[in-house]
């Protein structure tokens, strides 16, 4: 088995076992806490450009299968794991999760300490890294790892979007049309909409009001996606454009960010981000805790406890993280738009906020 190292940006040096394909690579550095859900962290483009530890210490003990991937193809940057498994063992079984990963060119390394590495993200917060299973020596690797971009005004939706308009239709009778803009879309969102009977378009991140209309959309769905939402002027724009025209809308995660923006408020950059699947978050509109699923970065600067006046009326924050009071939601009184930072279309769980899309669908109800 092929030695490899990763190095971290402050030149941190951890070494370990080649896992998935040999070779480099870099990215940012984030830690998830998930103990299940490691093929759909995998396909989630979401990952785009980030180097991913898992924090629980055993990966791979069900393999990788036709059914769980959230895109069609892996995105993590690079992966870092203590102890892959050495055979697979589910009913619904494909393959060895190291054999997809090298089969689709992810560099990892296994036999790393991923609870020291974890605790120094968190210390130190998220930073830029590097793995490399072809040159073993720290510095040098460490001086590309600094000639690397920063995740910081990273502009990445274009990058994972689809590159034409595609559509998932409603399952049994069909209710209502949503336009959805792709900026990192997972296959489980249309999911999760179609169970309800609407009939989802999904567009690519650079496509104009004109395009979204087109379909006569009962409502409009900002995605999940990669990036600092501070670079994503054009969707911003036309979320604008959107809540102009009165449209029902509903952001999750970056999409979330992306209304942020166009309601006037600032992002920021966490210090390690929030990602996992054991996040609680108060809904503030029920006064009920959701353990629910993170992964991002970057959150939504606003007022916690205030009505905000925005171009578009009344806006408020309606869920919070209550590890650290991040702003997890934000809600229009006087327009029909919603948005939350988690994720309540998280495949493999927990399913506490998959009622947010019946909330999505009771507001297409009401504003017709």
């Amino acid at each position: 088995m092929s030695k490899a190292i990763l190095v971290l940006e402050d030149g941190r040096t951890f070494s370990g076992t080649a896992y998935g394909a040999l070779g480099e690579t870099f990215g940012e550095a984030v830690f998830t806490t998930g103990m299940t859900g490691y093929q759909e962290t995998l396909t989630d483009p979401s990952f785009h450009k980030q180097v991913v530890v898992q924090t629980a210490p055993q990966i791979g003990n069900t393999g990788v299968n036709d059914e769980d991937d959230e895109s069609d193809r892996i995105w993590v940057a690079g992966y870092v794991v203590r102890d892959p498994a050495r055979r697979p063992s589910n009913w619904r079984s494909k393959g060895d999760l190291g054999e997809r990963l090298t089969a689709e060119g992810v560099v990892g390394i296994s036999g790393v300490d991923t609870r020291a590495l974890t605790r120094h993200l968190r210390e130190r917060g998220a930073m830029r890294v590097g793995i490399s299973s072809v040159d073993l020596d720290p510095q040098v690797l460490r001086q590309r790892v600094l000639a690397q971009p920063q995740m910081l005004g990273a502009d990445l939706s274009a990058q994972v979007t689809t590159g034409e308009r595609y559509t998932v239709k409603a399952e049994g009778e069909h209710r209502y049309t949503v336009a959805a803009l792709d900026l990192g879309i997972k296959r489980n969102v249309a999911r999760r909409l179609a169970a309800r009977g609407v009939t989802t378009h999904i567009f690519p991140a650079s496509s104009s009001i004109e395009d979204l209309l087109a379909v006569s959309p009962d409502a409009v769905f900002f995605s999940p996606g990669p990036g600092d939402p501070a670079t994503a002027d054009g969707p911003v724009s036309l979320a604008r454009d959107v809540m102009r025209r009165e449209v029902p809308l509903f952001g999750i995660c970056f999409g979330s960010q992306i209304l942020g923006r166009a309601l006037g408020f600032g992002t920021y950059k966490l210090g390690y981000g929030h990602r996992g699947i054991n996040q609680p978050v108060l809904d503030k509109t029920t006064g009920k805790v959701e353990v629910t699923s993170h992964n991002h970065g970057f959150a939504v600067d606003a007022p916690l406890n205030t009505v905000i006046d925005t171009d578009f009326g009344g806006v408020e924050v309606s869920h919070v993280c209550l590890n650290d009071n991040v702003v997890e939601g934000l809600r229009g009184i006087d327009l029909p738009a919603f948005t939350v930072q988690y994720h309540p279309e998280a495949a493999a769980g927990p399913h506490d906020a998959d009622y947010l899309f019946d909330r999505f669908v009771e507001l297409v109800e009401k504003k017709g």
